[in-house]
């Protein structure tokens, strides 16, 4: 039976007037006195989460680990240029500096024509054309002899940068110089390696007659091609109109 304390108390009262005493005091008992006061918040039992709440975890984490491990984006074109990535400091347009770029690439051209010390070959345009069309230029001493534009013919350099449209060249004024490859023509020349050992020696003789080079003309509207793309390209022969 209930005390004078539980009878006096307000909830008794109330659940009195819907229930009879004996179960108006067994709600009371379970509902009232015996109901558990938190003091302080408790963390979440992680097993009572339902399948949705632990499934988005699990991607949640997976996601996570996935951009951990991934590479990080490329850079786009326009960023790049932004950026000025490919740009030249000014104080790295030098002549000189790219001089031993410009031996190197002749001894690239050399192995590429068979010219090597010791060896002869005869280089013809069936021969040589296929080969030098899918070269590299970057370090080749290029002159443009003829052009649409007349402020361009003269200008010689060595090429620094070979884009699909354009040769950048450093000339011997310490100056860059764009170039378009459109409605141009470039001569560039390559000593022979019996050619290159007799130059020193005249030199040192103080003789003024230089010995014989290779010439070649490469045609730039013919020639409209990235560096990359030159390498695997086949070239085929083609009307010129523009001459």
């Amino acid at each position: 039976m209930a005390s004078e304390k539980d009878l006096s108390h307000i909830a008794y009262q109330i659940l009195s007037q819907a229930h009879i005493p004996a179960e108006a005091h067994n709600i009371f008992k379970d509902k009232v006195l015996h109901k558990p006061l938190n003091l302080r918040p408790t963390s979440p039992d992680p097993n009572s989460q339902d399948a949705r709440a632990r499934r988005r975890l699990q991607r949640l984490r997976k996601k996570e680990h996935l951009r951990r491990r991934q590479k990080p984006k490329p850079l786009t074109a326009k960023e790049k240029r932004v950026l000025g990535i490919y740009d030249i400091p000014k104080e790295d347009q030098r002549y000189e500096i790219y001089e031993p770029l410009h031996r190197m690439w002749v001894g690239y051209m050399w192995e590429i024509l068979g010219l090597k010390d010791g060896e002869h070959a005869y280089v013809t345009a069936q021969s040589a054309g296929p080969k030098l069309a899918s070269a590299d230029y970057h370090g080749a001493e290029l002159e443009v002899v003829r052009s649409r534009c007349v402020g361009r013919v003269g200008c010689k350099g060595i090429v620094v940068k070979d884009t699909k449209f354009t040769f950048e060249m450093i000339t011997k004024c310490n100056t860059l110089r764009t170039v378009p490859k459109r409605h141009s023509i470039f001569r560039f020349e390559i000593p022979q390696p019996e050619s290159a050992e007799l130059l020193g020696i005249l030199i040192e003789a103080s003789v003024t007659e230089e010995p014989k080079c290779l010439v070649f003309e490469l045609h730039g509207s013919q020639f409209e091609v990235r560096a990359t793309d030159r390498a695997t390209k086949k070239f085929k022969q083609r009307r010129m109109d523009d001459l």
